[in-house]
């Protein structure tokens, strides 16, 4: 057996979130599918970096699985390629040692979401991006982004929902742009909670329409309270951007 390590992208719109689930459309769900008639009906499992919701895209998106056969590894891409549906596409693939694993030896991810400001909404981004025609101070955001440099306890941007004890992650990064009308808020870190960056997202967007100050931030943080914090974001704005490894 030889485990092969895939990055894929794909366009979460119409999927019911990456983990296969009964009766629902998934991203595990069609790759397995499709792993399984390459191998003759035998059933092979997918692992990836982690999952994303309903509505959340992927660009950098990781995940392995083992196999008995001996195509090369440059043909792997194509041979799914054209199984799957348009809305998803293995960018690369490539042999690895057993002992990598997508979501155990991940060192690093950044997630990104875009928001789009214009007054009025466009029906081409209404699945790419959130709509959010009001006036944002992208200085204050920054500012109020800086408390969340470094490693904390990020219980108050977590979802209530979760069942992880250990809230403590390490944000080594954070990065807020203007470009042709969207704000892009870039996350790259060593683990992610359960709704964090869209939770930072929410929070974030008070800190620039001035609901919020930017020193708020580190109080939100110290409270460890899910009820400090600011809304959700909603799904559709958010991309997996990339997962980077040791190698």
């Amino acid at each position: 057996m030889k485990r092969v390590k895939c990055t894929i992208s794909y366009d979460g719109t119409h999927f019911s979130g990456y983990q296969i689930q009964p009766n629902r459309r998934t991203v595990q769900g069609l790759l397995e599918d499709t792993l399984s008639a390459v191998h003759k009906g035998e059933r092979v499992r997918v692992t990836a970096s982690g999952r994303t919701d309903a509505g959340v895209h992927a660009n950098g998106q990781v995940f392995h699985f083992d196999t008995p056969l001996t195509i090369p590894e440059e043909k792997w891409p194509v041979v799914l390629n054209t199984r799957l549906p348009d809305e998803m596409v293995i960018k690369e693939a490539q042999y690895v040692p057993e002992d990598f694993h997508a979501r155990f030896s991940v060192k690093r991810k950044e997630y990104r979401y875009r928001v789009y400001t214009a007054q009025s909404r466009s029906p081409f981004l209404r699945h790419y991006a959130l709509h959010h025609p009001y006036t944002l101070s992208v200085d204050d955001m920054k500012k109020a982004a800086e408390h969340l440099i470094g490693e904390h306890d990020f219980t108050s941007f977590c979802s209530a929902k979760t069942e992880v004890e250990d809230k403590v992650r390490n944000l080594q990064r954070i990065t807020i742009t203007e470009q042709e009308g969207e704000i892009i808020f870039s996350f790259t870190g060593n683990g992610f909670l359960y709704n964090m960056v869209r939770i930072l997202v929410g929070t974030l967007l008070e800190a620039g329409s001035g609901s919020l100050r930017s020193e708020d931030m580190k109080d939100i943080l110290e409270a460890k309270d899910r009820n400090q914090a600011g809304k959700t974001a909603p799904p559709h704005g958010l991309y997996l951007w990339k997962v980077e490894y040791g190698e």
